[in-house]
């Protein structure tokens, strides 16, 4: 069986520090490969893949200011678009612009939707020939049919197991409203503890007034946004992950990584949370401010073994590249793998 995975090309895949859907589409070829599945990874060219790679844009345009992201973002899909008579099935988690040309594709075109930008790109699924994968049922359109919902999974040997954890707090994100990092800084003023901030900064005036001022490198640390060495051991040696999200989270990968560390979850019970947290096992789902701060406490008291190991049931690598061998059956209509 031959699949194409056509990757975003904000960032390299795997990314270096940031890129959630390059790291996904990254975690699902190796897993192909591994399964035996021949493999060609359409992404950035600096990519790193056991499998085939190929594609047109030399680096992730979120990384070189140089490069114009529409225009590479389109060049992209076109080479991918020519080549895709080579292949059984093209799996794309490039969000909606391959779906402008899905009728022009020349094998079947599975699209993993990894969440709505804005819900005025909605017409390019609804209109399109493909079959779709949500990423948790509490982020399906009511517009759209869907093939299967599959939950991400993530590699275990990365994420390292910290019996131990520490006393500081993390939030591990972009910083944006959404992401809720100045609650987060609330919530360990009011919890007693130490707060450590890894991110991206995606809102600069957000950043500069809401979360800055409050970095002085002993109750509030910053730093950065970290590679995936550095996030582990930073997950690792927390307490606890906080999570007050400020939006409809589509699943949050940050949150299953901080789990299978052994690391628990504060969070607000939105989007995605209450199919991804086990309450009471990995963590809890708190409403507002105050009451996260008074769950801290019950969060780094869980069992941080019994924490991994649910995580790992549930979003384990093997367990998402069956489920998507199973999506790729179904589309063809014949057992793959």
């Amino acid at each position: 069986m031959k699949v194409a995975v056509l990757a975003p090309i904000a960032w390299r895949t795997p990314p270096r520090h940031y890129g959630p859907w390059e790291q996904v589409a990254s975690t699902i070829s190796e897993g192909l490969v591994g399964r035996g599945v021949d493999v060609t990874l359409f992404a950035t060219l600096d990519s790193e893949t056991a499998g085939a790679l190929d594609g047109v844009c030399p680096r992730g345009y979120a990384e070189d200011p140089s490069l114009d992201g529409r225009v590479w973002e389109a060049l992209h899909v076109a080479h991918a678009l020519g080549r895709s008579g080579e292949f059984d099935l093209v799996h794309s988690h490039l969000d909606w612009l391959p779906l402008a040309f899905a009728a022009s594709f020349a094998a079947p075109l599975v699209t993993t939707i990894h969440g709505f930008s804005d819900p005025r790109i909605v017409p390019a699924y609804a209109r399109a020939a493909s079959a779709y994968v949500s990423i948790s049922d509490a982020d399906r359109s009511p517009e759209l049919d869907y093939v299967a919902t599959v939950h991400h999974g993530v590699d275990p040997g990365g994420l390292p197991f910290s019996a131990a954890g520490g006393d500081d707090l993390v939030v591990l994100g972009r910083i944006h409203p959404d992401k809720g990092t100045a609650a987060a800084i609330d919530i360990a003023r009011r919890a007693g503890r130490r707060l450590v901030i890894c991110g991206i900064v995606q809102d600069e005036r957000y950043f500069t007034e809401r979360v800055l001022p409050h970095v002085d490198g002993k109750r509030v640390s910053y730093l950065g946004s970290v590679g995936p060495a550095a996030r582990a051991e930073v997950l690792g040696s927390a307490a606890a992950l906080l999570h007050p999200i400020a939006f409809d989270e589509p699943f949050g990968l940050a949150v299953v990584e901080s789990m299978v560390c052994g690391t628990p979850v504060v969070t607000y019970p939105r989007g995605a949370m209450a199919e991804v947290v086990d309450e009471g096992v990995t963590g809890f789902l708190v409403d507002g401010p105050v009451a996260a701060a008074a769950a801290v406490g019950r969060a780094a008291a869980l069992d941080r073994a019994a924490c991994r190991a649910v995580a790992l049931r549930r979003f384990s690598t093997e367990r998402m590249i069956t489920d998507y061998l199973a999506v790729y059956a179904r589309v063809l209509g014949r057992p793959v793998g």
